[in-house]
């Protein structure tokens, strides 16, 4: 077998959607005059009449919520035309598309989003007290793609009548329909291991 016979099990897929995994960690962004978000530093390859540029952190609202917090993630826009491919430390990424809906999630798990879904940085419902004013995550909401990273296949857990718990390090994203809370269980015997 030749060597381009071996590598053309890896080539570019040609698709219209303007966000499209390429494998399960590799994202390919067709841009078309829209701007897109991603995560600094994600940028692969690019092909075409690409820009990038740091995008700030959206506002003095926004910057001083992610000073204080240490939430959110550094930000590049990426505008113009061509083609553009994403990846961060070989994890996995999970693609949505968003149709006038909400999603939170831990900004670390933010790879990139298109130009019609806004962010902010919001406290999760319930968190506050010892934890030092609480957790916060990334809102993201409106309609277009976003693309989350993993370290690994996700699971998805189906929330019913009874409480579901996890643990906030792992839980990447959840539906903003779904009510939050913090329970700590911190005694002695917790202190003192």
């Amino acid at each position: 077998m030749s060597v381009e016979q071996a590598l053309s099990q890896f080539a570019e897929k040609e698709v219209t959607d303007s966000f499209s995994l390429q494998n399960s960690k590799m994202l390919k962004v067709e841009l078309s005059g829209a701007t897109v978000q991603a995560k600094l530093g994600s940028m692969v390859a690019h092909q075409g009449d690409v820009k990038f540029e740091h995008a700030g952190s959206g506002g003095m609202a926004k910057f001083m919520k992610k000073a204080v917090t240490g939430e959110g993630q550094n930000l590049m826009k990426i505008s113009g035309t061509g083609e553009v491919f994403l990846a961060d430390f070989a994890q996995d990424i999970q693609l949505f598309r968003l149709e006038g809906e909400a999603i939170t999630a831990n900004g670390a798990n933010v790879l990139a989003f298109e130009d019609g879904i806004e962010w902010d940085i919001k406290r999760v419902e319930g968190a506050s007290g010892m934890l030092g004013g609480g957790l916060y995550n990334m809102h993201l909401e409106g309609t277009g793609y976003v693309a989350l990273l993993s370290d690994g296949p996700p699971m998805m857990i189906q929330i019913g009548a009874e409480q579901t718990f996890a643990d906030p390090q792992a839980a990447i994203t959840w539906s903003a329909g779904v009510t939050t809370s913090v329970k700590a269980d911190v005694n002695m015997k917790t202190l003192i291991g």
